[in-house]
């Protein structure tokens, strides 16, 4: 396609989920920029450090590469000085601001949406409450985070096409700007994340995980204690500190990791664990790519990721008992690293770059959809498919639909989603 595109996220400060579709994304477009509110050079994979950056004022604001987040406030008119008259196209993923760039008319924007901004809408308490900053600075974050709110629903209309990571998110999209959304999971490298054929897994837990609020990262420890297996903790993140002083029995934090030492700890370990609601969490499949079952809780993404039973185990109560039991199923029986490698491979990179191209067609033939909201739920509703069904002839589907809903054969499940 002879477009100009430009490309728009939040930061780039780390190889995190969010980072890696954008990667996936930016090997469509090889000239296209991107534009970001901070760049920490080094921070992000070479395929992504050789492109052009370009970055907000927030990037000269003092400690910015550090506390970033201390700029909240100031992300709105960061994000909106940004220049996008030469483009003709402009696809954003957002999980804060970046969906709320201005475009010019002409252009099409195409938002791939990995979540509404949690924070600004109901995580406030996670993120920001009195246990977390103190009483007063609460209460006066709360205030600016409301204002935020207002900003992130008023600009959803600067977006023409959006595009979920998951099922639960365009629930969340739905509720909170009101607009519908094509679904296309992200890619997992499912190349690169393979079992060890030789290698019989060792007597440790798994989590790679930001070490942020809402993953709830503490469940997960007091559960693994509870049943006397070592956990093994990859990530960073405010929480550290926190979560060190409040660990007991056989927890290691790790801190980030390489690719390769990732991999190697998702072939050894006993399962991934992911306590936490995810609005889709690539950390799950590729454990799964790696042939490892998980154990998850029983909400958002885990629910389009994990076949409960066949891939690993879903937790339905929100309680350390409950996920402690959850581990000693998940100890109880062998699994079939096969079955569970094949039900992974349905989240290919290539499945995505493939389905997420087809969205990019449809959008530059339709063109702009701003001001026009009928128009936007016709096309979003011709690139949406049913919910598939756990069979071979699914699976195949999964590679050719614009979009896909929920790969699992659980009837729990799916009476969670109705």
């Amino acid at each position: 396609m002879t477009l100009r595109v430009a490309l728009v996220h939040d930061w780039l400060t780390g190889m995190r989920g969010g980072e890696k579709v954008l990667e996936a994304i930016a090997e469509l477009f090889p000239a296209a920029p991107i534009y970001t509110l901070l760049h920490v050079r080094g921070s992000v994979s070479p395929a992504l450090e050789q492109k052009p950056i370009h970055s907000s004022f927030v990037q000269r604001l003092p400690w910015s590469a550090a506390h970033y987040r201390q700029y909240l406030p100031l992300f709105p008119t960061a994000i909106e000085q940004f220049d996008f008259d030469p483009y003709d196209l402009v696809i954003s993923t957002s999980h804060c601001a970046a969906k709320s760039v201005v475009v010019p008319g002409r252009a099409p924007h195409i938002c791939y949406c990995h979540s509404p901004m949690r924070y600004a809408w109901d995580q406030f308490e996670a993120y920001f409450g009195p246990q977390q900053v103190g009483r007063t600075r609460a209460r006066v974050l709360r205030r600016v985070l409301a204002r935020l709110a207002r900003w992130d629903a008023a600009t959803a209309d600067r977006v023409d096409r959006f595009v979920a990571n998951s099922q639960y998110v365009a629930n969340r999209i739905r509720r909170y700007y009101n607009r519908g959304s094509a679904v296309v999971y992200p890619p997992v490298d499912t190349t690169f994340y393979q079992p060890a054929p030789a290698r019989r897994p060792d007597g440790y837990f798994l989590i790679v995980s930001a070490l942020v609020p809402y993953k709830r990262l503490e469940v997960a420890m007091r559960a693994s204690g509870a049943v006397g297996i070592p956990l093994k903790i990859v990530g960073r993140g405010p929480e550290e500190t926190r979560l060190r002083a409040t660990a007991h029995g056989d927890v290691e934090f790790l801190g980030w990791r390489t690719n390769e030492e990732i991999r190697h700890l998702y072939q050894g370990c006993r399962a991934v664990l992911m306590p936490g609601v995810e609005d889709f969490g690539m950390v799950p499949v590729e454990a799964q790519a790696c042939g490892r079952p998980v154990v998850a809780h029983a909400q958002g993404g885990a629910l389009e990721s994990v076949v409960d039973g066949d891939t690993g185990i879903l937790v339905r109560r929100d309680s350390v008992d409950a996920f402690t039991d959850g581990l000693r199923r998940v100890m109880s029986r062998d699994w079939d690293s096969a079955a569970i490698r094949r039900h992974a491979e349905a989240f290919s990179k290539e499945r995505f770059q493939r389905q997420f191209m087809s969205v990019v067609t449809d959008t530059a033939r339709v063109g702009p959809l701003r001001g026009n909201s009928a128009a936007r739920e016709e096309v979003t509703r011709a690139a949406s498919v049913s919910p598939l069904r756990s069979n071979s002839a699914a699976r195949e589907e999964v590679t050719r639909a614009a979009s896909v809903s929920p790969l699992r054969s659980n009837s729990a499940a799916r009476e969670d989603r109705r």
